[in-house]
């Protein structure tokens, strides 16, 4: 699936100037694939631009190396999965649907239930993995892989995904009581990690899995948080 590329750098270095975006997302989508089929190393410059119907200069015009390619396409896949993440509604339930009895006081009135607006935030996680399994193995196979070149890349991304996930847990628990004794940045991680690896498997070998059965095993989590 395809969406509109970034300009900039994912490390921070200044891009060659690009002849079309256009090529850029041929290049983009090809290398996806095969890095997600067989892993960074395994996927030559050569391939990639046979893949994406360009020559192997074109690579090196638009993004200078393999390795500036990648830092840039996990870059372009953490946007694209941090937007929808944002994206997803502060209350899923229609407006005239008041939820079971106390839900509006215990969400703090008009502001919605946090636990339900974090429902819909990993079911929107979980349209992306299915919408781009390709770079959730690229992220699920590089991410914990060291040394890396990519190490710094995916420091600086796994930090913006977890503070998307992080200010969702803070809203649940402006609102609800919690355990305080979970630590809150393992229960950050737990959600993350597993918005990857129930997605990715739902794609890849659970493909009779339903959307809500995924989202309601991850939902475990946050509901074990919450104190009855």
């Amino acid at each position: 699936m395809s969406a509109v590329l970034p300009d900039d750098g994912a490390a921070g270095k200044k891009l060659r100037p690009a002849r079309t975006n256009a090529t850029r997302q041929k290049l983009f989508d090809a290398s996806m694939e095969l890095i997600g089929e067989r892993g960074a190393a395994g996927v030559t410059v050569d391939e990639i631009a046979a893949a994406a119907g360009v020559s192997k200069g074109t690579v090196y015009y638009n993004f200078g190396s393999k390795s500036d390619l990648i830092a840039q396409l996990l870059r372009y896949g953490v946007d694209i999965l941090k937007a929808r993440l944002l994206s997803a509604p502060a209350d899923p339930r229609p407006a005239d649907d008041p939820g079971p009895a106390g839900d509006s006081a215990a969400a703090g009135g008009s502001a919605g239930d946090p636990l339900l607006a974090m429902e819909a935030m990993i079911g929107q996680a979980m349209d992306f993995m299915a919408d781009y399994p390709s770079f959730a193995r690229l992220w699920v196979s590089e991410n914990w892989r060291t040394p890396s070149v990519w190490q710094d890349t995916f420091a600086v991304l796994r930090t913006e995904l977890l503070a998307v996930i992080g200010d969702a847990i803070e809203a649940v628990a402006a609102v609800y009581p919690v355990d305080a004794g979970i630590s809150r940045g393992s229960l950050e991680t737990a959600i993350f990690g597993a918005c990857f690896v129930v997605g990715l498997d739902r794609v890849t070998y659970n493909p009779e899995r339903s959307r809500d059965q995924s989202v309601a095993a991850i939902m475990a989590s946050m509901r074990g948080y919450v104190l009855k």
